[in-house]
């Protein structure tokens, strides 16, 4: 789809919806036409009803006669009804299907879009935020697709088919139903006008309300940890009387348009008893034919009572599909280039060249270089703030540098296949994220087709394998939403396990540790030397758990201050040296 840029943002939004909406066309063609027939069947009963009363009824004489033909008018404004019937579900079925069809595309394009956007994005927008794209908009859209289209085009069919059978039964009550329309059409394009903005506005403090009550949820036991039940309520409060206002504000315009439509729709019948009241006495009309035109006249009354509630309903769907769109139109800023330079799989093998990395200026890395080889383990310590965590999101591509190159085996990940990069990359983080799955689809996550016997090696690996079969179901365990029921070490070991098992080029474990006591820690090390070519970045706090590494690396205020073995540091009046004597430097007094 081209993107104009000199269009306003809820045309190119709309541009973007009928993107969907046209794979299923035909649908929606047929449930038109459909809506056609039943609205064309419509001119059949007013005037069965007029025959009925001219030539039926009549005068009162012959009435035997007459009555013959009676069950025959009668059967036909049956018939009509029961086809109308049939039409009318029919249509609805078709418009159903397509609105629940194009929805199920619709929302698998936008969480296809939330997949590719970056870490800068997710940064700037909350969670309840995005949700709310996913639900209360998307049911907006659905709702305008399977009801709010073939309602604004059956109602403007049955208004032009009432006027043309109303001047074609006497033009003068057709002109003095004509008068209406201007005050009608008037107060359409106020009501419009004025109920855009409010809409607008509902649906940013519905997404607010959500992002509010997500968060909330999600850290219900911080929230009880610190008794903070009732700040909370109060805030909560706020974000509520805010979209409870929002939704008055937009009440108020439709409360007071609405009941215009009705006194406008309840003119025409005042109209209509005046002039064709005076024209019946006169005998100018048949009062066949007048009961012919009132019987129409709810064609003209219906759309006019409805023209509110619509306006309302397509107000909220061009308010929901710009918001959809504001968010999977935004491009992310790492995407793989056109003509990536990567092989299919990565060696492992890193660099860094005079790398910095700022954020609004504010320098976070300031020409960092160092090389690995592949199959190096290397720690990396540093102060907390210091620039490590950033080391490993450059290596994985999740952020661009500011200046200099991060190479992966001599390529410029700028210049790689991003699935290439990552999933030659075993990351494991000290915030541990678990789905709601088992302990097994946990650890399985990087590669679903994996064994059993797998998946065990990894947690054995991870020395998880013992507390996994103590638990009642083992590996069959489900955990709750992010771990919920298991430590933190036991979370950690979990995640470590994750990436153990994709048997990835390049291992991160950034602080994954830091819950597991020491003996689980030794373990644990002498588990990954036993790993084969794989290089391994070791970010932590504990000298512990970064001694036995190739190299170490130590990161201070965003600076490489030194680089070396552990012998090599601890020789060394600096960082890495200071941290050892706090650490271990009471228990070498102990065991000197």
């Amino acid at each position: 789809m081209r993107k104009r840029l000199n269009d306003p943002e809820w045309k190119r939004a709309l541009r973007w919806f009928y993107h969907y909406l046209t794979k299923y066309k035909w649908k929606l063609g047929v449930g038109l036409v459909l809506v056609t027939f039943t609205s064309l069947l419509t001119i059949v009963n007013p005037k069965v009803a007029g025959y009925i009363v001219d030539n039926i009824i009549g005068d009162g004489t012959n009435i035997t006669e007459r009555m013959d033909a009676l069950p025959m008018a009668l059967l036909m404004m049956i018939a009509v009804a029961l086809m109308r019937a049939v039409f009318r579900l029919s249509a609805q079925w078709f418009f159903e299907t397509c609105s629940q069809d194009m929805l199920y595309d619709m929302r698998d394009g936008v969480y296809r879009s939330l997949l590719q956007k970056d870490f800068a994005f997710y940064n700037r927008n909350r969670t309840g935020d995005l949700m709310s794209r996913q639900t209360g908009d998307m049911m907006a859209i659905r709702h305008f697709v399977a009801y709010v289209i073939y309602s604004i085009y059956e109602n403007v069919l049955l208004f032009v088919i009432a006027l043309v059978m109303i001047f074609s039964v006497d033009w003068r009550i057709g002109l003095a139903m004509i008068a209406v329309l201007p005050m009608s059409a008037y107060a359409t394009y106020r009501q419009s006008k004025i109920i855009k903005p409010r809409f607008m506005k509902i649906r940013d403090r519905f997404s607010s309300l959500n992002a509010f009550a997500q968060e909330n949820i999600s850290g219900n036991r911080v929230v009880r940890a610190f008794a903070k039940e009732d700040y909370e309520l109060e805030k909560f409060d706020v974000e509520n009387e805010a979209y409870r206002q929002a939704e008055l504000d937009a009440a108020k315009v439709w409360t007071k348009y609405v009941p215009i439509f009705e006194v406008l729709s309840s003119l025409l019948t005042v109209i209509l008893m005046l002039v064709g009241g005076i024209m019946c006495i006169k005998g100018v009309m048949t009062l066949g034919n007048m009961v012919m035109i009132n019987s129409y006249l709810w064609m003209l009354n219906m759309p006019l009572r409805m023209f509110g509630w619509l306006i309302n309903d397509y107000q909220r769907f061009t308010t929901s599909v710009v918001k959809i769109y504001a968010t999977v139109s935004e491009k992310p800023q790492i995407t793989t280039p056109l003509n990536p330079r990567s092989e299919k799989k990565i060696k492992g093998e890193v660099e860094f060249k005079d790398v910095s990395y700022n954020v609004e200026g504010e320098p976070i890395l300031d020409h960092v270089s160092f090389k690995v080889k592949q199959g190096e383990t290397v720690g990396i310590l540093g102060a907390t703030g210091s620039g490590k965590t950033t080391i490993m999101n450059l290596i994985c591509r999740f952020y661009d540098v500011t200046d200099g190159q991060v190479l992966v085996d001599g390529i410029d990940v700028r210049e790689m296949e991003l699935h290439t990069l990552r999933d030659g990359i075993g990351l494991a983080m000290q915030d541990v994220f678990l789905f709601s799955d088992t302990i097994e689809g946990n650890i399985a996550y990087g590669d679903p087709d994996c064994t059993l016997e797998q998946v065990k090696w990894a947690a054995k690996m991870a020395d998880a394998d013992g507390f996994i079969n103590e638990m009642t179901d083992g590996y069959d365990t489900v955990v709750g939403e992010r771990g919920i029921g298991l430590s933190g070490g036991q979370k950690q070991r979990i995640a470590l396990a994750r990436a153990i098992l994709k048997k990835p080029a390049i291992v991160i474990l950034d602080d994954t540790t830091s819950a597991v006591d020491m003996e689980t820690e030794t373990q644990i090390q002498k588990d990954l030397k036993l790993l084969e070519n794989e290089t391994v970045f070791i970010i932590a706090q504990r000298i512990s758990s970064l001694r036995d590494a190739d190299k170490i690396l130590v990161v201070e205020n965003g600076r490489l201050i030194q680089e070396g073995t552990h012998e090599e540091l601890v020789k060394q009046d600096g960082y890495y040296k200071t941290v050892y004597d706090h650490q271990l430097g009471d228990l070498r007094s102990r065991t000197a």
